[in-house]
């Protein structure tokens, strides 16, 4: 597996040399995550406007199929067929295999309904503190490090026992420091930020699903 974990984060820094100062955390952060889904535990992510946007994009790659296909299982397979076998046929061969993963941005009514009903900053928190369990990870994505809702969120999954992937720009913050682990990617203009954000999570996407679906082909 260290082969694959070279490969990608090689093949990020030839083609993102700025990105050299972020190896080691990216490496970290991959491991944590890792650890998350072997345990079977989820991912929840979140982030505000383009971040918003970053955290669609991550669950997007990790509930299907990236660059490799993700075929379901034969047992599962035949589960589903002994169900129904016309409607089991298309869903075994179509449904793909998933890392469980959940964009807070989403749930437009719960988090309207909480921000109109109790504390509008605290939206993600509430979602954390419903979703979220010991050994789950939060990855938050804020180019400031210091969005409050994003924070309230982190300390609600410190609280309970998850670990905090943290995605930011250079500058330290708050959120760098409630992490367990900070990729902290070597740019303050808002917009630059987010231009390597997006290059730093396709690389841990890759590197987990080969992870995790790398043996189905044969490799």
């Amino acid at each position: 597996m260290k082969e694959y974990i070279d490969l990608n984060i090689e093949l990020l820094l030839s083609r993102y040399p700025e990105l050299s100062t972020c190896r080691e955390d990216i490496i970290k952060a991959y491991y944590l995550i890792s650890d998350c889904y072997s345990a079977g535990g989820k991912l929840l992510v979140v982030g505000n406007g383009g971040s918003a946007a970053d955290a669609e994009h991550i669950v997007g790659e990790l509930m299907k199929g990236f660059k490799l296909p993700r075929k379901l299982d034969d047992e599962y397979r035949k589960a589903l067929m002994k169900v129904d076998c016309e409607l089991g046929s298309v869903l075994a061969e179509n449904l793909q295999e998933a890392l469980p993963a959940i964009a807070l941005d989403g749930q437009i009514a719960l988090t309207t309904a909480y921000m109109n009903d109790c504390e509008p900053l605290l939206c993600f928190a509430q979602q954390v503190n419903g979703y979220g369990k010991a050994g789950d990870v939060l990855f938050a994505l804020s180019t400031s490090g210091n969005s409050e809702n994003v924070l309230f969120a982190a300390i609600v999954a410190k609280a309970k026992g998850m670990r905090i992937v943290g995605l930011t720009g250079a500058k330290a913050s708050k959120l760098s420091s409630l992490a367990d682990v900070c990729i902290q990617v070597p740019q303050t203009e808002t917009y630059m930020i987010q231009e390597l954000h997006l290059p730093v999570y396709h690389c841990l996407c890759l590197m987990l699903e080969n992870k995790f679906f790398k043996k189905e082909q044969g490799v």
